[in-house]
């Protein structure tokens, strides 16, 4: 009897009600039966995933990492130009089916694969978001300036959004020069905004700078940088450091970033990584142990490496 209700409700489709009245026995018991079936093993449940997919990564780094969510993107090539298409893709598809309305979004606007992102999603039918939150300042060489504004005023019009633009470079030349910068109106209304934030997209970066935030300007001198990995820098989210084991790594160079810090990206309900590539593993898996970054998304070369116990061996080393 459990068989044949099990096969009527899951095979040829009738719903319980249906059920009941053509078998003659309450609702109840036919989800009584069904329940059954389940723990009888009578029914059982497969997962077909699709060609593209990759559930055993996704299941190795959210158990790795402790992370809620992982996404990995299928590439043809391990290469950083189309590595960052794809995440980007795949980034802008998860934003459009999970953003929630009122939130206040935080982006990091020196990042080209969250440039990818932008540039892929939908203009939402309605207004959703509140805020879109620049959380690194956003001033720096022209030809690269816009770019980073107009990620930042791009996704806030796509979401629905009022723009907030952090009107000050990302490196200042000195502590003094950060107070001075800090005192402006328009700067402190935006760096008010970061603990309101509640979605946070960022990007994550070896020690040497991107292509897209070095050519801003924003960059700290190769002999600084030295000064970084010797005090044990392996990578940095938002221009602020920290070491393979995810612990942030204090230098003075701390004092002249003008963003958002890892103790306020902790605060934030959900932060969103976006980064993959060879260059960048050992970054990704020093920030996946901040415990800042609750989704990942990345590429399946990444994400192998990543999950590699050869891989992680050779980085405990």
């Amino acid at each position: 009897m459990i068989a044949r209700v099990a096969q009527m409700y899951h095979v040829e489709g009738q719903r319980q009600a249906e059920i009941a009245r053509h078998l003659r026995i309450s609702q109840a018991t036919v989800s009584r039966m069904l329940k059954r079936a389940y723990e009888e093993e009578i029914v059982r449940t497969t997962i077909i995933s699709p060609l593209g997919t990759y559930t055993e990564l996704e299941e190795g780094l959210r158990s790795r990492f402790g992370l809620s969510e992982a996404i990995v993107v299928e590439c043809t090539e391990d290469r950083d130009a189309a590595i960052m298409s794809r995440i980007g893709e795949a980034a802008a598809h998860f934003l459009e089916a999970t953003l929630q309305a009122g939130e206040v979004i935080g982006v990091s606007s020196w990042s080209e694969t969250i440039l990818r992102m932008v540039e892929n999603i939908h203009p939402m039918k309605s207004g959703r978001a509140k805020h879109v939150v620049q959380t690194l300042g956003g001033i720096g060489d022209p030809s690269v300036q816009t770019h980073a504004n107009q990620l930042t005023t791009r996704l806030a019009k796509l979401t629905g959004a009022e723009p907030h633009l952090l009107s000050a470079p990302a490196v200042a030349q000195s502590r003094e020069a950060k107070l001075i910068l800090l005192g402006d109106t328009y700067v402190r209304e935006t760096m008010d905004l970061f603990s309101k934030i509640n979605l946070a997209i960022v990007g994550i970066g070896a020690v040497e700078p991107s292509g897209m935030l070095a050519r801003s300007g924003n960059t700290f001198s190769s002999r600084e940088l030295v000064d970084v990995v010797e005090a044990g820098g392996i990578g940095d989210m938002s221009l602020r450091f920290f070491d393979q084991g995810g612990a942030p790594v204090r230098t003075p160079l701390d004092e002249r970033v003008i963003g958002i810090t890892l103790e306020e990206l902790s605060k934030v309900d959900r932060v969103i990584a976006l980064a993959g590539g060879y260059a960048k593993t050992d970054a990704i898996r020093g920030a996946l142990r901040t415990g800042v970054i609750d989704l990942l998304i990345t590429d399946k070369f990444t994400a192998e490496r990543l999950v590699s116990p050869d891989a992680q061996r050779e980085a405990a080393e």
